[in-house]
């Protein structure tokens, strides 16, 4: 009798019920954000993912040879074949895009539950925006799916690739990989610090002509525990070590207030600047999301600011910012949760059909506009917010590019009067509206 491959699932008509809601779910919550659907080839060539990790991913894939003798593999991840389209077909779209994926990913290793060769993938970049406010709008996003679907007991951690990493830079370790050696001498830093070796960091920067006793900083800054309260004790250490910036310190900051507007609060939040992996991929923000109770499969869902459009020819775009969403690994956390309340599992979620705005804030502090944007969203509105300071005339066109049924534009004096102008684009009426999410919510 034939089986299923080894590491595979089929689904029956009662567990895909459950599956499709939880697609729906998150895609809903996605458009909410302004984020719309792409999709790619299972397969794609085996250069596209060699290019981004090195030959040694070759042992994890499952790659084959077709009848044109081109080298090809099943994607093992979204991300990259998303950055292909983007090259290939998305060149000349309107900036920043906002995009959502969804589907089977593939990698040859051992399985167990919650760790498959054929799994799913849900996610999102948002690519053509950077900085701490494109930052926030991907992890406000993050965990209002997560908030939406019921998941509880879960904690973020979030942290800045750049914090640690300009540290150990501005003491005087180099960011290249020395003749010889395996890794640049900040990553090796920053691997020490991630283990506790505390003797190895020390004599790492003595090599490097650095005074040992910088290492105790260091340490400190590291075991630094808590949520965004920490940035405190983080400014204060830094701010003794010579020649350091705080300017990723501070780009964090913003990060977190903004987050704190746009998103539900978590069950957990936490800063952790200890985070080490990917520091050729990784370049700001980096997070996670964990479920204690899922032992060593409970990371569901990771991402952060990256550099990878340069590979093909479009540096300018860097850094992009999205997050890989563990479709499996949600759902057995949602199960095993259902099960201890000794209930049934339920995912909630319902399509809407409800208006496009495109908020506009317009020379003025793009906070004051983020608690009516997060509120709106949450309310089941769709809202995608300005990102890269556009004059009005340029902003109303990238309004409309999108497909916006409204903008809702906040200028100085709309501040001080308490209001905003909604104005409709298809019918070109504007209205004052006051500046509160149920107000702009009635009037559309």
């Amino acid at each position: 009798m034939v089986q299923r491959p080894r590491g595979t699932r089929d689904f029956t008509p009662q567990v895909m019920n459950r599956r499709l809601a939880f697609e729906q779910l998150l895609e809903n919550c996605a458009r909410a954000s302004g984020f719309n659907r792409v999709q790619t080839p299972i397969f794609e060539s085996l250069d596209l993912f060699t290019a981004k990790s090195g030959p040694g991913v070759i042992a994890q894939l499952y790659n084959f040879e077709d009848k044109g003798e081109r080298q090809l593999t099943l994607r093992p991840e979204l991300t990259a074949p998303v950055m292909r389209m983007i090259a290939e077909e998305m060149r000349n779209d309107t900036k920043p895009l906002r995009l959502s994926y969804y589907g089977q990913c593939y990698r040859y290793e051992e399985f167990k539950k919650g760790r498959y060769r054929e799994f799913f993938q849900y996610g999102v970049e948002l690519i053509g925006a950077s900085g701490p406010l494109a930052e926030a709008e991907v992890i406000a996003l993050a965990i209002s799916m997560l908030d939406a679907c019921g998941l509880k007991d879960w904690q973020i951690r979030i942290g800045h690739v750049g914090i640690l990493k300009g540290a150990l830079s501005g003491l005087g370790l180099s960011l290249e990989t020395p003749t010889g050696a395996s890794e640049p001498p900040v990553a090796s830093a920053m691997r020490f610090l991630d283990k506790g070796d505390d003797a190895g960091l020390a004599n790492l920067l003595e090599t490097n002509g650095i005074a040992a006793s910088n290492a105790a900083p260091l340490r400190a800054l590291a075991d630094l525990e808590g949520g965004s309260e920490t940035l405190g004790p983080a400014r204060e250490i830094l701010s003794s070590l010579d020649g350091v910036s705080l300017e990723a310190l501070d780009e964090l900051q913003i990060t977190l207030d903004a987050v704190v507007a746009l998103a539900p609060a978590p069950p957990s939040l936490a800063v952790d600047l200890t985070v080490a992996r990917g520091l050729d991929y990784y370049t700001g923000m980096v997070f996670e999301v964990i479920v204690p109770s899922m032992g060593g499969e409970g990371q569901v869902l990771g991402g952060g600011s990256y550099k990878l459009l340069h590979l093909f020819g479009l540096p300018d775009l860097d850094p992009c910012c999205g997050f890989g969403l563990g479709f499996d690994r949600v759902l057995l956390a949602l199960e095993a949760q259902a099960v201890a309340e000794g209930r049934e599992e339920v995912v909630p979620g319902e399509s809407s059909d409800k208006p496009m705005i495109a908020v506009i804030p317009f020379n003025i502090d793009v906070q004051k506009v983020l608690p009516i944007v997060g509120q709106l969203r949450r309310s089941g509105v769709r809202v995608e917010l300005e990102l890269r300071g556009r004059k009005i005339g340029k902003a109303m066109g990238w309004a409309d590019s999108i497909g916006a049924d409204y903008t809702f534009v906040v200028g100085p004096r709309d501040l001080e009067a308490g209001n905003g102008m909604l104005k409709s684009l298809s019918t070109g009426e504007q209205t004052a509206v006051a500046l509160d999410a149920e107000s702009i919510a009635n009037s559309l």
